[in-house]
């Protein structure tokens, strides 16, 4: 069932990357995020209240909190990252070179996670990385 939830992400994510890239003609990246963020914690906030985990809040431990506020730090800064660098560069190559965090994503999960590393795993990161370089060079060279 996991992998079709992980479908559905990307499907979104692509979505997220071309509606932003059009939408940010003649509007600052910033208050592009900042509008959307609206929609973010209004929707999330909803589903939470629906399911009815409004009450779980209380059960998170101190860990739990530290590592929440730090990811939601760190997607904060990714997508205002991103934004500014859709703002100004191709959707197709911008989103590229940004998804090579897919790979860091890899080897952190394997250095802190003591997640299992395959040959797969590591074939699959390589191609990650060929295909974001190659892309990367193609642009470059277009110029």
């Amino acid at each position: 069932m996991w992998i079709l939830w992980a479908l559905a992400a990307a499907f979104s994510a692509a979505l997220v990357v071309v509606l932003t890239k059009a939408g940010l003609k003649n509007v600052d990246s910033n208050l592009a995020f900042a509008i959307q963020a609206v929609f973010i914690f209004c929707i999330t906030w909803g589903i939470v209240t629906v399911q009815g985990n409004f009450t779980a809040l209380k059960e998170i431990d101190q860990k739990g909190w530290i590592l929440l506020v730090l990811a939601g730090i760190a997607t904060t800064l990714s997508t205002v990252f991103s934004y500014k660098a859709l703002s100004i560069g191709p959707a197709a190559y911008v989103t590229t070179v940004e998804r090579l965090s897919l790979v860091i994503a890899v080897i952190l999960s394997i250095v802190f996670l003591k997640e299992k590393f395959t040959w797969q795993l590591g074939l699959g990161v390589t191609v990650m990385i060929a295909g974001a370089v190659l892309i990367a060079v193609s642009q470059a060279a277009s110029k």
